[in-house]
């Protein structure tokens, strides 16, 4: 496949072009966790556990441009956030579900251990 251009930034394939939207250390785990059920930001960072709220904020944010994830705000007070999973969304799970499969494999096979894994 040639190269190609969007957003000013190149790509020289799909899955690169793929993982940008869905790799690095957290978007993958939100949209794990959002898999069955909507969420709200703070049981979001609860789950996630080492996160910070700023990379957590940036994320979600990306998540929604993208159109991966749908955020729901609710006119209370308190305010009132839910995010939950688009049918772009859906589709990475997929993905996602091939690669943590790929990745237990690959634990197993290097003998690295399960504790702490979620």
């Amino acid at each position: 496949m040639p190269e190609f251009l969007y957003n000013d930034k190149l790509y020289y394939n799909p899955v690169e072009f793929a993982m940008d939207r869905i790799g690095g250390t957290w978007k993958m785990p939100i949209l794990w966790r959002l898999r069955s059920r909507v969420m709200r930001y703070g049981e979001l960072k609860k789950d996630l556990g080492r996160i910070t709220h700023k990379m957590l904020s940036t994320q979600l944010k990306q998540l929604e441009a993208e159109g991966f994830i749908h955020r729901e705000a609710y006119p209370v007070i308190p305010p009132k956030v839910e995010y939950s999973l688009t049918d772009r969304g859906r589709r990475a799970i997929e993905i996602i579900e091939g690669l943590r499969t790929y990745g237990l494999e690959l634990m197993a096979e290097f003998g690295v251990g399960e504790e702490g894994r979620r």
